[in-house]
């Protein structure tokens, strides 16, 4: 077994949220400080909120998922109306989201679609009416989500994550679908566009609020990378973010970023593991650590920055699980004391 490693970190309670009461530093500086949230239950949301309020994390993302089979799948699985009455899942987020904003946090609803084969930047359909069909499904399901997002008063919708082939294939459906957006939701909009032959060919940054990105930037090519190295791989993608920011003039977000707990986190950071990676990858709470300190450095202080949403946080983790956990997780690992210490504080804005 390979999962266990010789890192010595020294965790500092000084730099959690003791008293429980969130600092909502956003309003003084504008900055996401979020996080992916899974496992919502109504009997428990108060506690696992509290769990984050500790961690200083003042941004939630509620992500319903949506799913189609493949990335040929004519449409979404189980179709629905746009003004269709709520499920009882979609009951228990509406509660969730109630019971986040009474702790005083903010709340970014988040649907993601979900293939069960393939990846949803992929779909791959035969004609324009195919594609046309997909859309109607799709929409009808964002206009839904858009509508539970206005009744909750989320402070943020985005309406897509990673669809690549459909933006490409299609920008004025995605053009005309934020158009019925807002007629019927208030709040702020993005899209979480993929870090890589995505973010940059997108034509409608302009009608949203945030330019949201998905980023899994390659940072290092070897494993066990020091601080430095890691800091060394930010700035060339931050070059190409500000270009983005000059030409749009829309705060860029980071609607997923996260390192997994092994060695090799920083050199494809989108990669997922396996329940045998344990077995047989290299636990680095070390890596994981780093990276995050590295990202804090490098662009927490950009003033065309505005946060970012760390993948992921399981409300049901125990302490426990943390010793043989190599997934995306910063619970109980000291990735999340580090997520604490900035996010702890005011950003110091160039």
């Amino acid at each position: 077994m390979n999962a266990n490693e010789n890192y010595n970190f020294s965790w500092d309670d000084t730099l959690m949220n003791a008293d429980l009461i969130s600092n909502d530093f956003y309003k003084l500086d504008q900055m996401h400080r979020g996080m992916s949230v899974f496992g919502w239950d109504s009997t428990t949301n108060d506690a696992a909120i509290d769990s984050l309020i500790k961690a200083n994390i003042e941004w939630v993302a509620v992500i319903p998922f949506i799913d189609q089979e493949d990335e040929t799948s004519k449409t979404v699985r189980r179709p629905i109306q746009a003004n269709a009455e709520w499920s009882s899942r979609d009951s228990t987020f509406i509660e969730t989201i109630k019971t986040i904003h009474k702790k005083g946090l903010h709340v970014q609803l988040k649907p993601h679609l979900w293939t069960f084969e393939g990846w949803r930047a992929n779909l791959n359909l035969d004609s324009d009416v195919e594609w046309d069909t997909w859309f109607d499904s799709y929409e009808a399901y964002i206009l839904y989500y858009a509508r539970m997002a206005e009744l909750t008063n989320a402070e943020l919708f985005c309406i897509g994550t990673e669809l690549k082939t459909s933006i490409k294939r299609q920008p004025k459906r995605w053009i005309a679908l934020i158009k019925k957006v807002r007629n019927i939701y208030s709040g702020k909009l993005t899209y979480a566009a993929n870090w890589h032959d995505e973010y940059e060919f997108i034509k409608f940054w302009n009608e949203l609020d945030f330019i949201g990105i998905q980023a899994y930037f390659p940072l290092t090519k070897n494993k066990n990378p020091d601080l430095e190295t890691i800091e060394k791989g930010w700035p060339k993608h931050i070059t190409k973010l500000e270009k983005l920011y000059q030409t749009y003039k829309k705060p860029i977000l980071f609607t997923e970023i996260g390192y997994k707990s092994d060695a090799r986190a920083t050199i494809k950071p989108w990669e997922w593991g396996s329940y045998l990676s344990v077995l047989s990858e290299k636990k680095s709470d070390r890596t994981q650590r780093l990276a995050y300190e590295a990202f804090f450095k490098q662009l927490w202080h950009k003033n065309w920055f505005a946060g970012a949403y760390f993948w992921q946080w399981h409300t049901y983790s125990e302490i426990g699980d943390a010793d043989l956990n190599l997934d995306f997780s910063p619970r109980f690992k000291p990735a999340e004391n580090t997520m604490a210490k900035w996010y702890g504080k005011l950003a110091e804005k160039e």
